[in-house]
């Protein structure tokens, strides 16, 4: 377990830094954060994190994930405790994700924010059409400057389709919005050398800098009996953050001020580097894992050197060609003149419309099609190039398609 002191993070900022220059976060509260020791829901730790999550949304982009919807349900059906089957947790979180929101909005609404509810499947991740339509949708909520609060979606998931719990659901939440930061509010102060409700001699461990066995070793199951996730499960989404280089602050959800300390980079919870990077990152690693191309793009000389030199997204007006039959969101692989595979990444368009407006300027899109999904047919954060590159030549053409 690397936990001792060492060299700051590849980006070469400090843990005080790092929390402090962070744009857009998502912020995880857990369940054990919103209810009392007897799994009442507790409204006035509620209200004090909506305070905290304005002051947050003055200077920073946020994204909350929510629990609270099933202890809400379970508090409303009058019942004895927390489900412990599916059908019990999906009707418990039927009546009490509406209630949620509810109350993030009768708190929220009058210091001016406007929430949104996003809900979510384990499916909505893997499909990536629907992956791209939850972060356009989320992309538009934040150009808005409304408040993105995001589920699971309880009450249609099914056993092998749930996250398991909202941790696992934060972590994958990073890549979705494409934050730079992930703090999650639980119920203990952070990852300590032992379980502190049972050693009096366990310490904290302030930083992690590489989550590994030793570190997993250290963290036990969810003993607050409203949650279902356990500092197991925080220590993984950690881990999944930290594959698209983002840290993650574990921190002390039950202190008052607890995310205006946070962001100001005072020493609380445990904060996990994210490892460096590789010159191809882990995140479009993922976003391209074990998935095989569906179409091809064949593109003139001017995307080519955008796309390979200048680090640019392909344009509709550098595609010369699509082959095969493919929906928008689904990966293609990118071709040159010379039929040599140079990239591959998810088409923000289905074949059929690609051939409609390849060779167009962005301007023209709406004209021909009716509508306009993205300016790009292939963003540049869903675009990884190729190692043919470092095989071929470099090619000069008269004009470049950004």
């Amino acid at each position: 377990m690397k936990t001792a002191k060492k060299k700051d993070s590849a980006a070469g900022k400090s843990r005080k830094d790092q929390l402090r220059s962070a744009r857009r976060i998502v912020v995880k509260i857990g369940t054990g954060v919103l209810t009392q020791s007897g799994g009442k829901f507790d409204r006035a730790r509620f209200e004090s994190l909506c305070d905290e999550l304005h002051r947050a949304a003055q200077t920073r982009e946020v994204v909350v994930v929510s629990s609270g919807a099933v202890a809400l349900g379970v508090e409303r059906l009058g019942l004895l405790a927390r489900p412990k089957d599916i059908r019990g947790k999906q009707a418990a979180a039927a009546v009490g994700q509406s209630r949620l929101m509810r109350l993030y909005d009768d708190v929220l609404g009058p210091k001016g924010v406007t929430v949104a509810q996003v809900l979510l499947t384990h499916a909505d991740i893997q499909s990536r059409t629907r992956y791209l339509n939850a972060r356009r949708a989320i992309a538009q909520l934040i150009e808005h400057r409304a408040l993105p609060i995001i589920n699971e979606n309880d009450t249609v998931s099914v056993e092998e389709l749930k996250f398991g719990d909202n941790d696992t659901l934060a972590g994958m939440a990073v890549d979705l919005v494409e934050a730079e930061l992930l703090i999650i509010l639980t119920d203990i102060d952070g990852l300590y050398t032992a379980d502190p409700r049972k050693d009096p001699k366990a310490t904290r461990i302030p930083e992690v800098f590489g989550i590994d066995p030793a570190t997993l070793g250290l963290a036990g199951d969810s003993s607050s009996g409203v949650g279902t996730g356990g500092m197991a499960t925080k220590l993984r989404a950690a881990s999944r953050a930290g594959e698209s280089g983002v840290p993650t602050l574990i921190a002390p959800g039950k202190q008052v001020g607890v995310l205006d300390a946070a962001l100001a980079g005072e020493p609380l919870g445990t904060f996990v580097h994210a490892p460096p990077q590789p010159e191809t990152g882990s995140r479009k690693r993922w976003l391209l894992r074990d998935l095989r191309p569906t179409g091809q793009l064949v593109i003139d000389d001017g995307a080519d050197r955008a796309l390979c030199e200048r680090g640019k997204s392909l344009l509709p007006s550098g595609i010369t060609e699509v082959r095969g039959t493919f929906e928008a969101g689904e990966p293609v692989e990118i071709l040159s003149t010379d039929a040599v595979a140079v990239a591959r990444g998810f088409s923000s368009y289905g074949s059929d419309e690609l051939r409609r407006i390849c060779g167009l300027k962005t301007a023209d899109i709406v004209e021909k099609l009716g509508y306009k999904l993205a300016d790009e047919a292939v963003h540049r954060d869903d675009l990884v190039l190729l190692e043919t590159l470092r095989k071929r030549p470099s090619k000069k053409s008269k004009g470049e398609s950004a």
